[in-house]
């Protein structure tokens, strides 16, 4: 098992890259060594794609800086003061963190010191399957049995799981989200509990640090099993403030083959927590999205309420110019996810066919402009707007036919 997983790592394009050897040979000098460590270790084994990598070392952050330089590496001191420095290495950023060992843990402010024990190292991660190392070569270490963990893609905390969540609630949700991500199976019943015990914890996190493992836990391909058990462990509604409609989200992602949409965490958020319009803005607000995925949310929801109040499939090229491509898409899934939720039986609209019409359907663009009127003679000032909006209510009811030259003529005519 693990001569394979070393002929995979040994084999990985990233590990093998001129960057990453770059800064392996920088840092493995004076006694001292480097090894890649965590996420990218695991991504590699289980297949997916590595967007990052964490390099540990046993040389001193301000080692790393010196070493860094002397190569014509551009060291940056992100976190200098808890031994991590980014150094940038054939333009990627490889975030290098010394060894470090707890000394009193009281939560996010543990006292630590930068050591050379990888063990000890090890102990004070998260999972047992972030607690990969593997060198320049491709060598894999596993102080703590990690490497089976994670080919069974078990996501099981490092030691006592009280003690590891007690050190940082965040780790909550990262257990639900790296479940979501990689696991297979049931959920580990010790850590379910720990969570379970100590759920109240997550109370104390900053919004911006729920809102960043959130985003990414509503997009994993297992979420709707992960969010269905927070759920009912009573977790979703201390991180949101609010309900769920599960089995909206759970239908939602049946439909990730047809449209990537659904993995969106702007879509399966609104999902989950549209009850009413005022939801959308107090998820956003509670996780501090960016107004960009404010936004969008507001759009599915809109476009959504379209779908749900209409007896019949509406319009398309109307949802198109009302609420754009990618709005009318969003509220549609929406829709379909809450009608399939409901079971709702007899006359099914043929939502597949829908949602490829959105995607090709030619949205329409209104061919009239203020300064074709002006051009004609009125006064630039409130009333064209108004002549404008008139103009464009008769277009959308004529199904958008008509033309420029059609617009001006009615608009001659009611001079």
């Amino acid at each position: 098992m693990k001569d394979r997983s070393e002929d995979i790592l040994a084999a990985a394009n990233w590990l093998r890259s001129p960057g990453i050897q770059a800064v392996f040979s920088a840092l493995n000098r004076d006694n001292d060594s480097a090894r890649v460590v965590g996420g990218a270790i695991r991504n590699t084994l289980l297949g997916h794609p590595v967007p990052d990598i964490d390099i540990a070392t046993t040389a001193t952050p301000q080692d790393v800086m010196q070493r860094a330089a002397d190569a014509g590496l551009k060291p940056i001191g992100t976190g200098i003061d808890h031994g991590t420095i980014t150094v940038i290495s054939d333009g990627f950023p490889y975030e290098v963190t010394t060894l470090r060992e707890d000394v009193e843990t009281y939560g996010r402010q543990a006292k630590v010191v930068f050591g050379r024990d990888w063990k000890k190292d090890a102990l004070r991660r998260d999972f047992t399957m972030n607690a990969l190392y593997v060198d320049s070569l491709g060598k894999l270490y596993d102080p703590l049995g990690g490497l089976e963990d994670c080919l069974a893609r078990r996501v099981r905390f490092i030691g006592d799981p009280d003690m590891r969540l007690r050190e940082d609630y965040l780790r909550i949700l990262r257990f639900f989200r790296i479940y979501a991500a990689y696991g297979d199976g049931d959920m580990d019943a010790e850590g379910l509990g720990a969570c379970l015990r100590q759920r109240d914890g997550l109370r104390h996190l900053s919004a911006e640090r729920i809102g960043h493992e959130m985003r990414r836990l509503v997009s994993a391909p297992k979420a709707a099993v992960a969010v269905r058990m927070m759920y009912d462990c009573g977790l979703w509604e201390i991180a949101t403030g609010g309900l769920a409609k599960i089995e909206d989200f759970e239908c939602l992602r049946h439909l990730d083959a047809l449209a990537p949409e659904t993995q969106d965490p702007e879509v399966g958020l609104t999902v989950l927590s549209g009850f009413v319009r005022e939801d959308v803005d107090r998820v956003a607000d509670r996780l501090r999205l960016s107004n960009a995925e404010r936004k969008r949310m507001q759009i599915c929801w809109e476009a959504y309420k379209t779908f749900r109040q209409s007896d019949q499939m509406p319009d398309l090229k109307t949802l198109l110019y009302t609420h754009g491509r990618q709005g009318a898409i969003d509220g549609l899934l929406a829709y379909w996810a809450a009608f399939e939720a409901q079971k709702r039986l007899g006359d099914q609209p043929d939502f597949e066919d829908a949602v490829l019409k959105l995607k090709s359907v030619e949205v329409p663009v209104f061919p009239l402009k203020g300064a074709d009127m002006i051009a004609l003679g009125h006064r630039p000032g409130p009333q064209v707007g108004k002549v404008l909006k008139t103009l464009e209510k008769i277009w959308c009811e004529n199904g958008f036919a008509l033309s420029k030259q059609d617009l001006l003529a009615r608009l001659e005519n009611r001079a």
